[in-house]
């Protein structure tokens, strides 16, 4: 295992709000407000993330390196300027990545001890 998995691996596993946000970010940047709504369609409305959660969650995601705030705007005329916009680094990226295939794993382990059935195209 090398340096970069072992500290991929530090933060694993990630609990299901952290990974909705960064998996929010995987296609494009977005502001806060997006991101929320982002999840809940995503979702179907089943994970739907409150401002103090979301704000908790890309404050601790920046402080691990998982996010960066960027000063980048999509169309300055449009945006209102209170906006703050999030980007996934690459390391947060991986860190999904490392997460999903976590889960995987388990899906896998569930469908051989036939506690899930496969799923038909």
């Amino acid at each position: 295992m090398t340096d970069r998995d072992r500290d991929i691996q530090g933060l694993l596993p990630l609990t299901p709000p952290m990974l909705h946000l960064l998996l929010a970010l995987a296609d494009g940047d977005k502001h806060g407000y997006a991101i929320l709504k982002e999840v809940a369609r995503r979702t179907r409305g089943k994970v739907r993330l409150g401002p103090s959660t979301l704000y908790g969650l890309i404050k601790r995601a920046s402080a691990d390196g998982l996010i960066a705030e960027i000063d980048e705007r999509p169309d300055p005329a449009l945006d209102d300027e209170r906006r703050r916009y999030y980007r996934l680094t690459t390391r947060g990226r991986r860190l999904a990545v490392a997460d999903i295939e976590r889960l995987e794993s388990l899906v896998d382990l569930a469908l051989e001890k036939k506690l899930l059935r496969p799923r038909t195209a």
